[in-house]
């Protein structure tokens, strides 16, 4: 009878932009190039959650975050060799959801004599379809992954004064980089959504507003990699107030918030919002037609220039 060998180790998938990060087998272990999670065996006595982040570090140079969700997979091997000899093998592996930051450095690998001898990303397209070789961890913890679900929800202002809308520019910390986005965010836990469009527009632009009625609301649903690096499926659901500012505001008077979701804001003509010359969240859209609608209905409100 064979000696019966168990072996526990944890694993991560981390997902970023549509890749994978995997890490090579070391040539003793696989003769041709052959690709795996990065992860490894548990230490004696070592929390499954540990060992996967230093199992990262030591194979791709990266800090690794650690999601709730965890996954287990079993494979036995009754003919395996092990130790020189011929042994009958049990490995039970522990696949968590892992994220790295999105300005993270390349990989690389750090364990030196270790199983692995490099690590990169690989377009998940490639892997599934077998471009990539792997082993066969990879393809099923890829079938059991499913993204962090989040829901919010944010209040904005719609604030037009001389055929032209103040926005603000989605930062890398948020999704639709680069896209301009009307002033506003997420309620906090207990505020008042109108209590929230101050806030947010006064952070965001410098500017305080008259908060007026409910315009409309919309929602989007967004899969991708979130500013934290977290492979997301995120539903955004949007409340938009018109607002006014009050008489004698400075209109260029704009400030910019530091280290948030947005890098800029500035007064934009409605011509190139509706030309697409200015590169706009679904909300902006949503919230003008809505005025239209509105103005349709009731008339133009009083005019106020800068």
């Amino acid at each position: 009878m064979r000696e019966q060998m168990q072996r526990v180790a944890a694993y991560a998938v981390i997902l970023r932009d549509g890749e994978i990060l995997l890490s090579r087998l070391a040539p003793r272990l696989a003769r041709e190039e052959l690709w795996t999670l990065p992860g490894g065996g548990l230490d004696h006595g070592e929390d499954p959650r540990h060992a996967v982040v230093r199992e990262v570090y030591e194979e791709t140079g990266l800090a690794v975050t650690i999601g709730s969700t965890a996954h287990t997979f079993s494979f036995h091997q009754p003919e395996a060799w092990r130790k020189g000899r011929r042994a009958d093998a049990h490995n039970l592996r522990i696949v968590y959801d892992g994220w790295v930051p999105v300005d993270a450095p390349p990989p690389r690998v750090v364990e030196v004599d270790g199983s692995t001898v490099d690590a990169a990303w690989h377009p998940v397209a490639a892997v599934l379809a077998g471009t990539i070789p792997t082993v066969g961890l990879v393809k099923e913890a890829l079938a059991a992954h499913e993204p962090a679900r989040l829901q919010r929800t944010a209040a904005y202002a719609l604030l037009v004064c001389d055929d032209a809308v103040l926005l603000t520019r989605v930062s890398p910390r948020g999704f639709h980089t680069g896209r301009w986005a009307l002033p506003g965010g997420g309620i906090d836990q207990g505020e008042m959504p109108r209590a929230a469009v101050l806030r947010e527009v006064r952070e965001e632009t410098g500017l305080t507003c008259v908060v007026g009625e409910v315009l409309a609301v919309d929602d989007e649903r967004i899969r991708g990699t979130a500013p934290s690096g977290r492979d997301e499926e995120f539903h955004a659901i949007g409340i938009v107030f018109s607002a006014t500012l009050p008489d004698g505001a400075d209109l260029a008077d704009l400030a910019v918030e530091e280290g948030g979701t947005t890098d800029a804001a500035a007064w934009v003509s409605l011509a190139e919002v509706g030309s697409g010359a200015v590169p706009v969240v679904p909300l902006v859209r949503a919230a003008l037609a809505a005025r239209e609608a509105v103005t349709a209905r009731s008339g133009p409100p009083p005019p106020r220039t800068r």
